[in-house]
């Protein structure tokens, strides 16, 4: 039954889009998979949480966090066998962590913390808070930007995972995406 939280084999470099709601991960997503020729996974956990919303008018609790969890391995999993080059992950599991453990008084489901800490990426970049904060239906935190920002540093800091650090407009984070990517498909540049 946890087979499905558990990230499958493919023959890509996987990256993670990291860090607090409107900070333009899901912009730099699709920037890099049209940069890459290649696929990006969507936040599952947004499809999942609007439906929610416009259903029956109620945020995320802690029981959708496994169901969001669910989603996000399945579209993961099957994108991955699209591509051979690099996959771009809007978001990942350690990040549905965080949000749990922010969200909900410091706790997270055991299955969910097993398999956010055991499914590996290449890199993450971790988005900062210097992007205009945008309003929608699921966010709700914009005077908590730097809280949220440091929780995920720290999280990255904590399970010692590569991450680069992005800041500025979104010409510059792409360029400083790609550079990085460039790094991982071609070691001996």
């Amino acid at each position: 039954m946890e087979e499905k939280y558990k990230q499958q084999p493919a023959n890509c470099i996987k990256v993670v889009l990291f860090g607090p709601e409107s900070t333009g991960k899901t912009t730099l997503s699709r920037q890099l998979a049209r940069y890459y020729n290649s696929v990006w996974v969507p936040e599952y956990a947004r499809e999942y949480l609007q439906d929610k919303w416009n259903n029956e008018r109620k945020t995320c609790e802690p029981q959708d966090l496994l169901p969001i969890a669910e989603g996000q391995m399945k579209l993961e999993n099957e994108l991955a066998q699209k591509t051979n080059s690099v996959l771009i992950c809007d978001t990942d599991l350690l990040e549905t962590k965080v949000y749990s453990e922010t969200y909900y008084l410091g706790s997270c489901d055991l299955i969910l913390e097993k398999y956010a800490l055991e499914n590996s990426y290449d890199l993450y970049f971790l988005t900062y808070i210097d992007t205009p904060w945008e309003a929608d239906d699921l966010r709700d935190k914009p005077e908590n930007r730097k809280e949220m920002f440091d929780a995920f540093q720290d999280a990255l800091i904590k399970y010692k995972k590569p991450y680069v650090l992005l800041r500025g407009d979104k010409k510059t984070r792409l360029e400083t995406a790609v550079k990085y990517i460039d790094k991982l498909l071609n070691p001996k540049v």
